[in-house]
């Protein structure tokens, strides 16, 4: 019986992880370029249940079978699929059409600048003609997104209009004047979120040279399905439920069996 409570209750806390990423995916289903999360299920180790002092086998152990003793989250993941492309008609808005990454020099609250990787395209144009995020870092160029060197800045005339063709390429006046840096990474277990909807690269992980084509005045939103989740979330509702009736049934029967049984 006892068992049968710890079962239950892993069983509910595995629900309550599960909707705690659930929730995050919602609270990010109208950020741009947010790749959802999920998370697969994995069981402890079964226990081989033995019968013992049985008199009809003349004391010797039983084998009953195994006994499952409950499931946890084995492992959190990120779908890194492409979400539906918005479109804004703003020049300094970007979309990228294939697997790759935006590379941003990001700045901490230390002061500490370091290269990190975004699916969000919504740029603007600063006073010194910086290309840059809404929260102010410097959007890298080609050469900085496959070094990692934060230094290397796109700077364009501010007052002069920019396009892009899909391979990032800037032009002003017929001109080029600069690439906006597109990287991909050769295996996606060595990204890990950052926060401010960004990715690190951490240690082990390579960049590459990304296919994706550059599609400006466009917006990548979320691959969230909010639908999905919603009905995600019932489910998981309804799981957590049947766990506490669960233990309340086995709550139910050891009273029973010290206050009642136990009178005989």
């Amino acid at each position: 019986m006892v068992k049968g409570l710890y079962t239950a209750y892993t069983g509910m806390i595995n629900e309550q992880n599960r909707l705690d990423i659930l929730s995050n995916n919602l609270a990010n289903a109208d950020t741009n370029g947010y790749k959802k999360e999920g998370a697969t299920n994995q069981t402890f180790a079964d226990e081989l249940a033995i019968k013992i002092k049985d008199t009809s086998s003349y004391g010797m152990p039983q084998k009953l079978g195994t006994m499952s003793m409950g499931v946890h989250i084995g492992e959190t993941y990120t779908d890194y699929s492409q979400g539906n492309f918005r479109v804004t008609d703003n020049a300094t808005d970007f979309a990228l059409d294939g697997d790759g990454f935006f590379a941003i020099a990001y700045t901490d609250k230390a002061g500490n600048t370091s290269v990190k990787y975004s699916r969000d395209g919504a740029f603007v144009v600063n006073t010194a003609g910086y290309l840059v995020t809404k929260d102010g870092d410097y959007v890298l160029n080609q050469n900085g997104a496959m070094n990692a060197d934060a230094g290397a800045r796109i700077q364009v005339d501010p007052n002069v209009p920019i396009t892009v063709d899909e391979k990032g390429n800037i032009f002003q006046n017929n001109q080029q004047v600069g690439t906006i840096g597109v990287v991909d990474i050769a295996d996606y277990n060595y990204l890990a979120k950052y926060g401010e909807n960004m990715y690190d690269l951490v240690n082990g992980g390579v960049r590459q040279a990304s296919t994706a084509k550059v599609t400006q005045g466009c917006i990548e939103s979320s691959n969230i399905n909010v639908v999905s989740e919603m009905v995600n979330m019932i489910t998981i509702s309804r799981a957590f439920q049947a766990g506490q009736k669960v233990i309340n049934a086995v709550d139910e029967t050891l009273d029973k069996a010290v206050n009642q049984v136990g009178k005989v």
